[in-house]
């Protein structure tokens, strides 16, 4: 379970630094793909940002849910 934490933290903070990115700098997807999905107008870049950020939060929580039950059970068989 620990490591399962450790691995949504990790994932959580690699998302969120995606989202910051594609925020700032939304032509990144043109820059390394050369393809335009959207023609310039941008909405492609923003439902990416909000689809990522929507998985972001939802894989931060499960993160500390988990974080919780591990606690927990460290609390319990604590003498």
């Amino acid at each position: 379970m620990v490591l399962r934490a450790r691995i949504e933290i990790v994932l959580s903070a690699l998302l969120a630094t995606a989202t910051i990115v594609t925020a700032v700098w939304p032509a990144w997807i043109e820059a390394v793909s050369g393809a335009d999905p959207d023609g310039g107008s941008g909405t492609t870049e923003w439902w990416l940002v909000a689809a990522l950020a929507v998985v972001t939060v939802t894989v931060a929580a499960l993160a500390r849910r988990d974080l919780r039950v591990v606690r927990r059970r460290a609390a319990i068989d604590t003498p």
